[in-house]
Formats: C-alpha cells, structure tokens, sequence
C-alpha cells in the first residue's frame, strides 16, 4: 500500500524488502527525515508478513545516508540489503489510472474523459484525467477524504474551506460542487497548482482558488480564513508538523479531515491535534488508509 507517490521529477529509486514491522518503521524514519517534497516514500505488501520499502527523488541518494536510517529502523542485516536504482521519468498518475474503473462516493463520482458517458443524470461527476499530481479518486485516502466531505454537506454546508495538499484538486472541486461557496486549495508543487487549476475549470467549479504555497502561513490562506473546513490528505510528518497552524485557521465549531494515514499512525495524529484543542468526531479505514474527522469547539477562540 503506498504512502506517497514518486515526486514528479523522480529519476532514482532505494529498494528493500523487510517484515512488515520493519518495513513500517523504516518508511517512518525516512519520512520523518526527508523534506516530501523532494523525497517520496512507497511502503507497500507482496504477502502478509513481506512487505516492500521504495524511496523516490530527482537526485542520487548519498547511500551511507539511506543505509544508515535502515540500520537505525530495523538492524544491520536489512541495510546491507538495500539497493539503489536509476529509473526513467514518468508520468505515475497516468500510468496508475490503466484500466480504473470510476470511483462513486455519494452523489460524487471521479472518472477520466472516456468514462464520462457512465456518469448518472443526478450525479456530481468529476473528470479528473492522467497528470502529474497525486488525487485520481482510486487512492482510499481520497476516497475517505471524498466522504468526509459528502457527511460534511449532509450536515450543512461550511462556507469556507481549505484544501491543503490539494493534488489534481479532486478534493476541492467536488467540495465547490456540493457547498457552491469559494474553496482554497493550496500545494507546495507548482505542476500540482497547475493541474488542479486546469481540473477545476475543465470541471466548472470557479469558486476553487489555487494557491501555491508550503506550509499553511501563506497570507494567501490566512486572508481567506478562519475555515469552517480545513482538509489535508498528505502523509503522517507533515500532518504533524501542521497541527498548530491548521488549527490556528479552524474557525469556532470547524473541522479539520485528516488523511493519508495508515491505521498504525493514527494515534500519532489524533496526539498532535488533540494538543490544539480539537477532538475526533469519526474515523472511516479503507484498504488500511484512515481518514480522520476532528472538530475544535464551538467557543473556541481563534488563533
């Protein structure tokens, strides 16, 4: 199962196989080491107990580095048997989306151009085509991040939204789709922003608005705050790393969607945004991956 996608321009590749304790802590050790943005980490099952650990950059890995983090999570045994590759650029969402079928959550469904005549006359179709950004529908964070915000509509609709990490932007059209209200979907990777924003007018969403930006302290994203509803579907390290200003954006009764979790991590991040003050509401798991549902309080003070 993956915990993050190759980055776009990624042209080396650190291979181990391990156990799948193993292979979980080493995943978390380069991660928790490495900024996501240049160094991806894929941590995914051949069998129950045989598990698979591959690291992606656009740069050679300093191999005593990469060995060593191996060492230190799972023994010298398992570091003497990484290997290291070259592999050529490629475009991985459009190879991930060979033979998907389209994916429905609610009224929502996430399908590609040539499955467009499947879509219902009462549903929200969304046409997300191959591109170099992470978000096809297919991937079980995105879809417990696409129920969320169906409950989310269900419930009433927030006015103002932040899609952090926003990808091909999927998140944030189907939120502008069912809320009808302006939507900021921000991404630390320029051809993401460009993705999405080209997804969302090909979708007719014009409320989305694209930022690019690292982090959540852009005054892009702070100006349009505090957020009703803050989603963030990345990876455990920089969930973590987000909790305080996140939360700082969440307005007074908001909630934040986390994902991008594995079942282990959760309790990693329920910590770190239970510091802030906020408290979980529901937790959904599929194939593994968690999304999460937490809500400040409704007299909260805002950051």
């Amino acid at each position: 199962m993956l915990e993050g996608l190759p980055p776009n321009d990624a042209t080396h590749v650190m291979r181990v196989e391990a156990p799948r304790r193993q292979a979980q802590r080493i995943a978390d050790l380069i991660s928790e080491t490495f900024d996501p943005a240049e160094v991806a980490v894929a941590n995914f099952e051949r069998t129950d107990d045989d598990w698979v650990v591959e690291v992606y950059a656009g740069a050679a890995f300093d191999a005593d580095t990469l060995r060593e983090l191996v060492e230190i999570a799972a023994g010298p045994e398992l570091a003497a048997a990484v290997t290291f590759g070259e592999i050529e650029q490629k475009d991985w969402v459009a190879a991930s989306l060979e033979g998907l079928a389209p994916v429905a959550v609610g009224p929502v469904v996430v399908h590609g151009s040539h499955d467009r005549g499947r879509v219902g006359p009462n549903r929200i179709g969304i046409e997300i085509e191959a591109a170099l950004a992470f978000g096809t529908g297919h991937h079980g964070t995105t879809q417990g991040c696409l129920h969320a915000i169906v409950n989310a509509a269900r419930r009433g609709r927030p006015q103002r939204v932040l899609d952090v990490g926003t990808g091909t932007g999927v998140l944030a059209i189907a939120a502008e789709r069912l809320f009808h209200t302006e939507i900021v979907g921000s991404d630390i990777d320029i051809i993401a922003v460009r993705t999405a924003k080209a997804n969302a007018a090909a979708n007719k969403a014009p409320g989305v608005r694209m930022v690019h930006a690292a982090g959540a302290g852009a005054r892009a994203i702070r100006i349009h705050g505090p957020y009703d509803l803050i989603l963030a579907n990345i990876l455990l390290p920089p969930l973590k790393r987000l909790a305080r200003p996140l939360a700082s954006l969440l307005a007074p009764g908001g909630r934040i969607v986390l994902s991008g979790l594995l079942t282990a991590q959760v309790p990693a991040a329920l910590a770190a945004y239970r510091a802030q003050g906020l408290h979980l509401v529901s937790q959904r798991h599929i194939e593994g991956w968690a999304t999460l549902t937490l809500a400040a309080r409704s007299d909260r003070p805002r950051g």
